[in-house]
């Protein structure tokens, strides 16, 4: 009997996980199919779950308005570089905070935490005008170093590295070596969990960002995915297709990125849990 109420508890527990998988999986689906019709079989009666022949026909559309491969090619440059350069500077911040005593230390890691409680739009004026001071409206420098130093990774890092031993550390100075050379030889190594969770973070939060983008960037030439599509949304008439084949394609490389590192992925949040 006991057996039987095991199994039906299973049954009854996998059954609801593959109704909140297909829910889940559903509108990107849709959203891939929509890809290959027109606007008009879109919003169809009742919904169209099939692939149609439209998709080549979108894929020019898409092209001539927003010249994607060249809007392509800037978010991912400027995703990455972001990525691959805050990730080093949060670490580092994570190992000093970590590893260091200094004056004020616990003062100034309170307030970069209490900085996570600002709103980003609150920032919007002021880190305009250093731009515009700096003449770099319309530049990737302005999309990439104002928001290098993450609070959030900082600490996620910080409490990663609190599970470091010391003894390793100290050895290594006795041995001669430099705080750099330790850092990159010895901690950075053993963080590549937490380091493939702040990867993955900052990359998804960079790729999707549209307001900051939007406000620097006054040129096609430089605009990013999520700009560029929502210039497609228009008072006119809507191409739902190519819009539809844009989102579908700005979802692959995050879906890609995360893939490449989510076997480290849990593990890097997790390590925030360790107590001092």
């Amino acid at each position: 009997m006991e057996n039987k109420n095991v199994y039906l508890n299973k049954t009854i527990i996998y059954i609801l996980l593959s109704i909140g998988v297909i829910l889940s999986i559903l509108p990107f689906y849709w959203m891939a199919i929509g890809s290959t019709l027109t606007s008009g079989k879109i919003f169809s009666v009742p919904p169209n779950f099939l692939p149609g022949n439209n998709l080549l026909e979108n894929a020019k559309n898409l092209n001539e308005s927003l010249n994607f491969l060249k809007v392509m090619w800037n978010s991912l440059f400027i995703s990455v570089t972001y990525t691959v350069i805050s990730v080093v500077i949060c670490s580092m911040a994570g190992y000093a905070f970590a590893k260091f005593d200094f004056k004020g230390k616990g003062a100034v890691f309170f307030i970069i935490l209490c900085s996570l409680m600002i709103p980003f739009q609150v920032m919007l004026i002021p880190l305009f005008e250093i731009i515009v001071w700096m003449d770099w409206l319309n530049t990737y420098q302005a999309i990439i170093l104002p928001t290098l130093a993450s609070p959030f990774a900082i600490y996620l890092m910080r409490q990663n590295m609190l599970s470091i031993p010391l003894s390793i550390i100290e050895s290594a100075r006795i041995d001669g070596a430099g705080e750099f050379r330790i850092f990159f030889s010895i901690v950075f190594p053993t963080m590549k969990p937490a380091v493939a969770a702040v990867s993955i973070f900052l990359f998804m939060s960079q790729w999707n960002s549209l307001l900051w983008p939007l406000i620097t960037l006054n040129s096609k030439e430089m605009f990013t995915l999520p700009v560029a599509l929502s210039s497609l949304v228009g008072l006119a008439r809507i191409d739902y297709g190519q819009l539809m084949l844009g989102t579908t394609l700005s979802v692959v490389p995050v879906l890609v990125f995360f893939l490449f590192f989510q076997r480290h992925f849990i593990s890097g949040i997790l390590g925030g849990s360790v107590k001092e």
